[in-house]
Formats: C-alpha cells, sequence, structure tokens
C-alpha cells in the first residue's frame, strides 16, 4: 500500500505485513504511524492483507445504498483508531466486490469479520458499536 508521509507529503510503500507497524518516512525520517483508519480495499488487496498481516483483521462489508452501514461507518472508524497497532481494519464495498460477498457467504450488510493467520475466525452481520467491534477483534490477538 502507498500511503503518504504527514510530514513530508512524500509516498511510502508500506508492505501489508507492516500496516500495523510504526515505520520511518524513507524521505524525511518522519515517524509513520501504524494504520489507524479502515482502508477501502479491493479484491486483490483484501487477500494480500488477510494472509500477511501479523495483527488481527476486522473486515466491515457495506454498500453505499445501505443505511445500516451508512450509521455503522462511524463506529468503524472510530474502532480503527482505537484499534491502530492492535489490528487492522477494512472496509469492503459488497456492490464492487461481489465475488468476495459470495465467497464469505455474506447475506446481509453491514456484515462484520475477524480473520487472523490468514484465515475466517468470526462473523457477525447487523449494527454493532465500537467497542464490541474492538473487542471481537481482540479476542483474536
Amino acid at each position: 500500500m502507498i500511503r503518504a508521509c504527514p510530514h513530508c507529503g512524500k509516498n511510502n510503500r508500506i508492505p501489508s505485513a507492516h500496516l500495523a507497524d510504526h515505520g520511518r518516512c524513507g524521505a524525511c525520517q518522519g515517524a509513520l504511524l501504524p494504520a489507524a483508519a479502515p482502508l477501502d480495499v479491493d479484491s486483490a488487496t483484501f487477500a494480500d492483507i488477510i494472509q500477511s498481516a501479523r495483527v488481527p483483521v476486522l473486515v466491515d462489508f457495506w454498500a453505499a445504498w445501505c443505511g445500516p452501514c451508512k450509521m455503522a461507518a462511524p463506529e468503524v472508524k472510530k474502532a480503527a483508531a482505537n484499534l491502530a497497532g492492535k489490528a487492522l481494519v477494512l472496509k469492503v464495498d459488497t456492490e464492487a466486490n461481489p465475488q468476495l460477498s459470495a465467497q464469505y457467504n455474506i447475506r446481509s450488510i453491514p456484515n462484520f469479520a475477524v480473520f487472523s493467520g490468514g484465515q475466517l475466525q468470526h462473523q457477525q452481520a447487523g449494527l454493532v458499536g465500537h467497542a464490541q467491534l474492538e473487542q471481537l477483534a481482540l479476542r483474536f490477538a
């Protein structure tokens, strides 16, 4: 993934295995903090992160037309900020990635899944608060 340095603005390539790690900008040596926001991913990026992440990965399967998904978005964002360095949070648009929806048998959204060690550990449909999302992710740390 490419992330811009918050200090100098230069782009840095971050391997998927290190998205939850602290790092340094290649240009200015400024601190690059762990991912603290939900990452919108496609199927290829999803597979790469799920297989290489060294921390649990919480996935929000959602769609733009879904009212409960819109209500869940701020909770997912808050969970991502609170889980920075301890877990990663991904967002998968079910309309843009129907193959992932089918692969994980997504029948209703929002649908939250937790992966650890490249394997699906837990899946839950319905609106969930950030505290519950955080507990869910950390249960598989």
